[in-house]
């Protein structure tokens, strides 16, 4: 890990730490939406197909919202895990320090840009 990133870790701990409870809002709030969709496709309220097709876009919606929120978190997690272990800020792929204006945009980031470029190639189902 960069000494300037040593230097910004409270920083870097702080935004995690935000980005986890704003993660954990969409996911509640996506989950509000989900039961909402759900109880107007079963209930007395679907007027018509119309509405009963809306409906189950919204639910799709939430479901795709939750599932992203989700899987951020876990990154998250896993970087705050990272951070207590002391390997936070080096690349898991080349080992190299992850500079620090990318942790400042992306604190989560467990590969350098190049790396996560190579990743994503690899995995273009999960990027």
């Amino acid at each position: 890990m960069e000494v300037e990133t040593q230097q910004h870790l409270t920083n870097l701990r702080q935004l995690l730490a935000y980005r986890i409870r704003e993660l954990e809002s969409e996911r509640h709030a996506a989950a509000i939406e989900r039961a909402e969709s759900a109880s107007q496709i079963d209930g007395a309220t679907v007027l018509d197909r119309k509405d009963e097709a809306e409906a189950e876009l919204r639910e799709q919606a939430a479901s795709r919202t939750e599932q992203h929120a989700f899987a951020d978190l876990q990154r998250c997690r896993s970087a705050l895990q990272r951070l207590d272990e002391g390997i936070y800020g080096d690349c898991a792929d080349c080992g190299q320090p992850i500079p620090l204006a990318r942790l400042m945009v992306q604190p989560e980031a467990e590969r350098c840009a190049p790396c996560q470029s190579a990743w994503e190639r690899r995995h273009p189902a999960a990027a």
